[in-house]
């Protein structure tokens, strides 16, 4: 087995190399966001007027769902691949291909169904892209540049939203060229990555078969608390988010009552981006340098609880504009130090891509329960208040659960 597919990398990454990965994620975040945050309510409006909020919980619902899946199960079968391209790079680029084809069949849907079924596919294959891309971390970059790295994989996924709002707003129109623009971009993206950057070869297979690798899948909170408190508190900040964000358009709409709520939401993206990218940069410096990575995820959690907590109390315009660079300054310093972190408490450098998969599974699983949750709650406990005070909650939980890891200061 190769010792260079396997060993902690020691030598810092070049300019070139950030720059394609940053590329490469962007893509894929702007894939992933056009349709989350635009398209998909489009769609679900055009199909199904007046069950538009169900439509859509149940589509993204069932998505989130097949992505639960396919992320350790795609990091589990990079692990094991010796492809001359490398571990990784097939899965970026059959990733990307797969999640393309999925946004051409969303394009062509005229039902519910087929427009689930192209969603699901999406989510099989830009999860495939993400496990590849996220091991790009622990594979080639040493612990003292992580902070900074992983907060450029933040303002990536913070930049594909804005961009992916914008393309399908403002530069693109209609569902249909729209979810081809975003296919057309991911593989781009994906194969400027794979055709430029180097990948290293795994000379033989792990020791064990298919069945073995799917058992190792589970990670055992008692043998790695630390790996477990940093998954509680992944999966909590995203419950968290998804609370915040997944209606925000229809809360334009139906609580704020802006006129225009796709112009609104792209401004309010705007200035989430603004500082979420100076948030992941200036943190994942100072957090380097220090070799801290809980007092940033702590003070994240504070800003992120008080802007769901602005829009709760006060579910304005003005509010909103207040609530915006918080959370987006607040989610900028999670994911400058959480990948970081999480890097760091990981089980065994042969199962990276697997066990950042299962991570990942806190990014996907907060898809499939907070359209859940978030019914009843819109609907009984006290609607959209009810669904910002529930991201507060959640957020602060990210917090408490943090301070458990002991491994990482």
């Amino acid at each position: 087995m190769s010792t260079d597919a396997l060993a902690e990398p020691r030598r810092p990454v070049r300019a070139g190399w950030t720059a394609l990965l940053f590329v490469a994620n962007l893509g894929l975040w702007l894939a992933f966001y056009a349709p989350i945050q635009v398209l998909l309510p489009q769609q679900a409006e055009a199909l199904a007027p007046a069950g538009k909020e169900v439509v859509f919980g149940v589509v993204t619902g069932i998505g989130a769902a097949v992505s639960v899946v396919a992320n350790p199960l795609a990091g589990m079968l990079s692990d094991r691949t010796t492809s001359r391209l490398g571990r990784r790079h097939p899965w970026t680029l059959g990733g990307a291909a797969a999640g393309a084809a999925g946004l051409a069949v969303l394009a062509a849907a005229t039902d519910v169904v087929v427009m689930t079924i192209g969603w699901c596919l999406v989510q099989a294959g830009l999860n495939a892209m993400l496990a590849s891309l996220v091991s790009a971390l622990p594979d080639r970059v040493p612990v003292p540049q992580r902070a900074r790295i992983g907060g450029l994989v933040g303002i990536s996924q913070m930049l594909g939203t804005v961009a992916g709002t914008l393309v399908v707003t403002v530069l693109i129109s209609g569902l249909t060229s729209g979810y081809l623009t975003c296919a057309l971009l991911v593989l781009l993206a994906a194969a400027l990555f794979v055709a430029f950057t180097p990948d290293a070869v795994l000379r033989a297979k792990p020791e064990g078969g298919i069945g073995a690798a799917l058992r190792r899948l589970w990670v055992s909170p008692r043998e790695h608390p630390d790996f477990a408190w940093g998954w509680g508190c992944h999966f909590m900040i995203n419950l968290g988010n998804g609370f915040g964000t997944l209606y925000l358009l229809f809360f334009l709409g139906d609580a704020v009552h802006h006129p225009a709520p796709e112009t609104g939401l792209l401004v309010l993206m705007g200035l989430y981006g603004a500082a979420l990218t100076a948030g992941a940069v200036l943190a994942g410096a100072v957090s380097d340098r220090s070799g801290r990575r809980k007092p940033y995820v702590l003070l994240s959690c504070v800003l992120m609880a008080v802007a769901a907590l602005l829009l709760a109390v006060w579910p304005t315009w003005a509010a909103a504009l207040l609530a915006a660079p918080l959370l987006g300054a607040g989610f900028g310093i999670y994911w400058a130090v959480a990948l970081a972190l999480l890097t760091q408490v990981l089980p065994a450098a042969a199962n990276r891509a697997k066990d950042l998969g299962v991570v990942n599974i806190a990014n996907s699983l907060p898809q499939v329960v907070a359209p859940v949750l978030a019914t009843p709650i819109l609907a009984h406990l006290g609607g959209y208040a009810g669904l910002f005070t529930a991201s507060a909650l959640a957020t602060v939980a990210a917090g408490a659960l943090v301070t458990r890891v002991r491994g990482v200061a």
